[in-house]
């Protein structure tokens, strides 16, 4: 896993709309999510929710049990900053995701923009793996995006994978089944675009 110094001088040195991955609101995220688990008490994660917005618009939607991690605490500050009281029924989490704990079948949905393309060795791939099967319920969900085939190398200075969804879903392996994937041009705020892939998977009831 990257460095957590790196993310915490991204996070105390540049505003939240001042990076690449910036979106006002995570339209396609919610979509996906909404699709899958309708239910608004779904437990939900946001891997590398950080700063994001998506923790907003799960909560405008009704979303009662949503989980953020990141590996910054400067990035949680800001969010918890921004939600203000709101934050309160949020549960936040300031972890390594290869390392996290989590209670077994703890998530009816798993989601992650843009953390997975950030482990480059098959060993921390695994580990993320292992940590998806463990927390999230029998035939619950994982949506994952990262940059797609034609997608940058490199993002805020590291190195990148690259996936196209089929390449994305055989990380996962057998025990999840590719349902959808979508591909979504990211316009960045430095006027540059950015190639992107979502899988959105279930995992086995068994």
């Amino acid at each position: 896993m990257q460095s957590k110094d790196h993310w915490e001088k991204v996070y105390t040195t540049k505003k939240p709309d001042n990076v690449s991955w910036f979106q006002p609101h995570a339209e396609l995220s919610t979509r996906l999510i909404r699709e899958s688990c309708p239910q608004r008490d779904a437990a939900i994660i946001d891997v590398g929710g950080g700063a994001s917005t998506l923790v907003d618009d799960l909560l405008d939607v009704g979303y009662a049990h949503v989980t953020v991690l990141d590996l910054s605490h400067a990035a949680l500050t800001e969010s918890r900053r921004r939600l203000g009281a709101r934050g309160d029924s949020v549960r936040w989490m300031e972890a390594d995701i290869t390392r996290a704990e989590f209670e077994p079948h703890s998530f009816d949905l798993w989601h992650d923009r843009a953390v997975f393309h950030f482990l480059t060795t098959p060993e921390d791939r695994v580990a993320y793996v292992r940590q998806v099967l463990r927390a999230v319920k029998p035939g619950g969900y994982v949506v994952v995006a990262t940059f797609g085939s034609d997608g940058p190398t490199q993002c805020s200075g590291l190195p990148v994978m690259r996936y196209a969804p089929d390449e994305l879903h055989a990380e996962f392996g057998n025990a999840f089944t590719l349902l959808a994937h979508e591909e979504q041009l990211h316009h960045t705020p430095f006027g540059t675009d950015q190639q992107f892939i979502y899988c959105m998977c279930r995992k086995s009831a068994a």
